[in-house]
């Protein structure tokens, strides 16, 4: 696009910033300086605004962008993300959400060290935590570089560059002034405008197909290049034992890996009881559900209306797929319905990115400065400086790292990003968890070692992976230090991460505490004595 279509394109996505910083420097003016308001937003939010807040949070640059542009190269295979992201708020609603709500106040750290010896605990758990979300936002910086590019005519170079920068800088402001409330109000006036763009745009291509699914689906497959194998399983996980053990990895990995998010997990402490929790999940599901369901739809509209072909020409991970199609059902490029349709999909798509960063922000900050920042501090220290100062602190550090590993990585698909984000987050993350809810004999040295059992192998085989080396798509192209074949470790690293968390207990001289257990188990199912 360029000329007036541009300018106009320009001025609409920019109006989302201008208005999400109106609500954070509104928030950031009501707002106390205490640590429950920063970080739970006072808990005076209802199971409703809670559950557009999580379908905010979890409706990411991974599901509008890459999903959608899985689905349009790779056709039913890219579907199977849909799927497993979906699925993934089964394991929450009925393992952790009600449980976590009980026994913590804001962090995953919390939940663990209850009853276990409180300092290694949190380092452990508060380590992982920030891995997973340093990994989680890479993703959203690698869509923001896409988006902008797109949006200003390039397909590389400054204009990706200074996007990624331009996130991160909004997403430290986001969080360092507004905290949980305007992040939760972000995430709110995000779902909604993404839902309903992604409505729009899915009636818009029913309608160029006169509401024929069939044909739409068959359109697809004939332009994709690969017939009906491009609506059958095997184009991308198919073949040989690799690719298959690829997939099962991957699947595990997505079902698992939402019930060990950080920024997921501190949404349930942002509402005033357990059973508010439950049903923010009930309402999230709803919204979800419908969201994937029309990415579905998008996705093969992508690839019927613009093709494979143009989609891989403009991004050769997919990542601009959606933004192509809504140019074309919109009227085609240089039209002005075209520029409008396409300017109001890109702005709600970096309004997906900029809530999502927001929410991961403030978990992986709050997790430095409440789980690291006060354990690594000398017993009996007194503290520099308060907990919520070292959190915006951590928010601006975890926002430099961010963007260093975006710029490295803005080749690669944004939903493949996440996907190893959801492997280490059920690696080490799931299994402390679930062993400290439900495990009478669990001990400190177990939790320890089930966090690092997962972390470490799963980081250690991403690193050996053909993601980073050994192939023309890797990070280094150049070198090949390639030595484990699955692109997604979650069949090996998860199961070592529950492996090492029952060796870790069985081989501890520590007592479990019964008492401490007990307790928990009471606060877990009944709520009493919750914050």
């Amino acid at each position: 696009m360029t000329g007036d279509h541009q300018t106009l394109a320009l001025l609409l996505f920019s109006g989302f910033v201008a208005v999400t910083l109106g609500i954070t420097t509104w928030v950031s003016r009501r707002r106390h300086g205490s640590a429950e308001e920063f970080y739970a937003g006072g808990r005076l939010f209802s199971p409703m605004e809670n559950g557009f807040a999580i379908a905010g949070d979890y409706m990411s640059a991974a599901s509008f962008l890459g999903i959608s542009g899985l689905i349009a190269l790779y056709g039913y295979d890219g579907l199977l993300y849909g799927v497993g992201f979906f699925v993934a708020w089964l394991v929450v609603l009925f393992l952790v959400a009600e449980l976590v709500r009980n026994c913590g106040r804001f962090t995953l750290a919390d939940v663990v060290a209850a009853r276990m010896s409180e300092r290694p605990v949190r380092i452990a758990a508060g380590t992982s935590s920030v891995m997973v979300s340093v990994l989680y936002l890479v993703a959203q910086m690698v869509g923001a570089g896409s988006l902008v590019a797109l949006l200003l005519g390039r397909t590389s170079g400054a204009a990706q560059v200074w996007a990624v920068i331009g996130v991160g800088a909004l997403m430290v402001i986001y969080v360092s002034l507004g905290g949980m409330r305007a992040t939760t109000w972000i995430q709110i006036v995000k779902a909604v405008l993404l839902l309903s763009g992604t409505v729009v745009l899915t009636v818009l291509v029913l309608l160029r197909f006169h509401g024929d699914v069939d044909r739409l689906l068959l359109t697809a497959a004939d332009r994709s290049g690969h017939g009906r194998a491009f609506l059958a399983p095997g184009l991308k996980y198919g073949g040989d034992w690799t690719a298959r053990l690829d997939f099962i990895s991957l699947g595990l990995a997505l079902v698992l890996g939402t019930a060990g998010l950080p920024h997921i997990l501190s949404r349930f402490y942002t509402v005033p009881t357990a059973r508010a929790a439950r049903r923010s999940v009930v309402w999230s599901i709803g919204l979800i559900g419908s969201f994937y369901l029309m990415t579905i739809v998008l996705g093969f509209g992508a690839a019927a209306l613009v093709g494979p072909g143009a989609v891989r020409a403009s991004n050769a991970a997919g990542n601009t797929a959606v933004p192509l199609l809504a140019l074309d059902v919109g009227g085609g490029a240089g039209s002005t319905g075209g520029t409008v349709l396409f300017a109001v999909v890109a702005a709600v798509a970096f309004a997906t990115i900029l809530a999502v960063v927001a929410g991961i922000t403030l978990a992986s900050s709050a997790s430095v400065a409440h789980d690291l920042y006060a354990s690594l501090r000398r017993p009996g220290a007194k503290a520099p400086r308060g907990e919520v100062a070292v959190a915006r602190w951590a928010a601006v550090g975890i926002g430099v790292v961010a963007i260093a590993l975006g710029l490295l990585a803005r080749d690669l698909n944004v939903a493949f990003l996440v996907g190893l984000a959801f492997a280490v987050a059920a690696s080490a993350n799931l299994p402390v968890l679930l062993y400290s809810l439900f495990w009478r004999g669990f001990t400190t040295r177990g939790a320890v070692w089930a966090v690092y059992g997962g972390l470490l192998p799963a980081i250690g085989l991403v690193l050996l992976s053909p993601v980073v080396s050994g192939s023309p798509d890797s990070l280094f192209p150049g070198v090949d230090f390639q030595y484990f074949p699955l692109e997604n470790p979650g069949v090996v690293s998860i199961p070592l991460g529950f492996l090492a968390g029952w060796l870790g207990t069985v081989t501890s001289d520590e007592e479990a505490d019964e008492a401490g257990y007990a307790e928990t188990e009471v606060r877990s199912l009944t709520g009493a004595g919750a914050v």
